[in-house]
């Protein structure tokens, strides 16, 4: 990780200061240089030093960020998109000052086709706004990354979630978006055709760009049908391993889990204090089904004859929605349960992803690195795609343990290249990861930089982000 990562880079106070009169005048009382709004704009979830924007603007249309973009490129001034500031390695951070824009008003759903299923949003609209806008149609968008998050951010990070190894990760789910280039173009990616061999697949590339080639004005998503019964439960298992292995033969055996989620002791501990529950203090999987009636009551039967099989205890599952959304609602929590821990400390979530087979042996060996260590950590996972997040407890006024914490995260990501995996699952480079992007891609890295700088020469978009130029 690193703090050399996040320092302050050099500033165009002059470009800064006329686009911002600039835009005052266009904006009037849209555009804020107080101090409390700057802060909130910078805020990060994790112990990143905040560096804040000189101004936020609220866009409320693509024509208002097209505008915006304008003027900040004719001054080359650094343009910092901002949704609800969720991410997690600092990517709504300003290190070279610069125009926040502030997209939460662009909120609004474009279009539904639902014969087609899908729909373009504006970049704004929450998940769980576009749940509830969706209701009706029997349709929804399934991925969760458990933060409210806006589209627009979890198609810049590339989000996935609990969902994902059923319905795939944003890059999956996305058929095409429009931006707002460096040099304020406004472009379309791709129609809303299924498939597509017509050139580049810029689609692909603006989805987990982070905001450094351009800022999404809108987004068009693959949605699902409603499930006609789900299913859900709670099933503890001696070990780690033998939960793996559990996951591993219900993938094998072609089993359509919907969700299937690791959560080691110390996590089923700070579930239960913080949720109210009593579930087993023991490695644990919390797993669901989608389909019909028969269908997700077969389909636990069968996860709970493997669970056996590999040592589990009770698999206990129900198809009523009361206790299905108390289940879930504790693994959302587990980032504040977690908290209750160590009171007072900051938790440092970060996280990998590993091949299945792997899982296993890449969580024990992080066990056993915390503890030799003496970090307290718990660990949750999203088990069926081999994603793990690790949310260390730190006491960010002590230099010896961040210190200790980002040593702790530098193994980490060494330990899952070693197991071919990835330095990040779904929490994306930001500043926080930019360390060990060479060693994951290597001289893909460059092949990053030189798209970075024919599309943005002078680095004004959401600079200092997933790598230095």
């Amino acid at each position: 990780m690193g703090l050399a990562n996040i320092t302050a880079g050099p500033r165009n106070e002059a470009g800064i200061a006329t686009a911002i009169g600039i835009l005052g005048q266009r904006f009037a009382e849209r555009l804020s240089t107080g101090e409390a709004l700057r802060a909130q704009h910078a805020h990060t979830t994790t112990y990143i030093p905040a560096q804040w924007p000189d101004a936020v603007i609220f866009a409320e249309t693509s024509d208002e960020v097209q505008l915006i973009v304008r003027t900040c490129a004719k001054h080359r001034v650094p343009v910092i998109p901002f949704g609800a500031g969720t991410s997690l390695e600092g990517h709504v951070n300003a290190p070279r000052g610069g125009i926040c824009i502030d997209l939460t008003r662009m909120n609004r759903v474009i279009e539904v086709n639902q014969e087609d299923l899908d729909c373009t949003v504006e970049p704004g609209i929450t998940r769980e706004d576009l749940n509830i806008a969706l209701r009706d149609t029997g349709l929804f968008f399934p991925i969760d990354p458990g933060a409210n998050a806006t589209i627009g951010g979890m198609a810049s990070t590339r989000a996935s979630g609990t969902n994902a190894v059923r319905y795939g990760t944003m890059k999956d789910n996305v058929l095409a978006v429009t931006a707002v280039t460096a040099d304020g173009r406004h472009i379309r990616t791709a129609q809303r055709a299924r498939k597509s061999s017509a050139g580049y697949d810029l689609t692909r590339l603006f989805v987990g760009a982070e905001g450094t080639l351009g800022v999404l004005t809108s987004v068009t998503l693959r949605l699902q049908g409603i499930p006609q019964a789900i299913s859900g439960g709670v099933c503890p298992f001696p070990s780690v391993e033998a939960a793996c292995q559990a996951v591993i033969m219900t993938i094998q055996m072609g089993i359509p889990v919907a969700r299937i989620e690791l959560l080691d002791a110390l996590q089923m501990k700070a579930c239960n204090a913080y949720s109210g529950l009593d579930y087993a203090e023991q490695p644990s999987l919390f797993v669901e089904f989608h389909g019909s009636d028969a269908g997700v009551a077969e389909q636990a039967e069968s996860f709970g004859e493997i669970a056996a099989e590999c040592g589990g205890g009770e698999f206990t599952w129900t198809v009523e929605p009361e206790k299905r959304s108390r289940l879930w609602k504790a693994r959302h929590d587990a980032y504040w349960a977690s908290l209750q821990l160590r009171p007072g400390a900051r938790g440092l979530s970060t996280d990998v992803c590993v091949p299945i087979s792997q899982l296993a042996a890449c969580v024990v060996e992080t066990q056993e690195d915390l503890a030799a260590h003496d970090l307290t950590a718990p660990i949750v996972g999203h088990a069926g795609d081999g994603n793990f997040h690790v949310l260390l407890l730190i006491d960010v006024e002590s230099p010896a343990e961040i210190a200790a914490a980002e040593a702790f995260v530098a193994r980490l990501n060494e330990r899952a290249l070693r197991f071919e995996g990835t330095c990040t699952g779904e929490h994306g480079i930001g500043q926080g990861k930019q360390a060990y992007l060479p060693a994951e891609l290597g001289d893909s890295v460059e092949i990053m930089r030189q798209i970075k700088r024919a599309l943005d020469p002078d680095e004004i978009m959401n600079p200092g982000k997933v790598f230095a130029l």
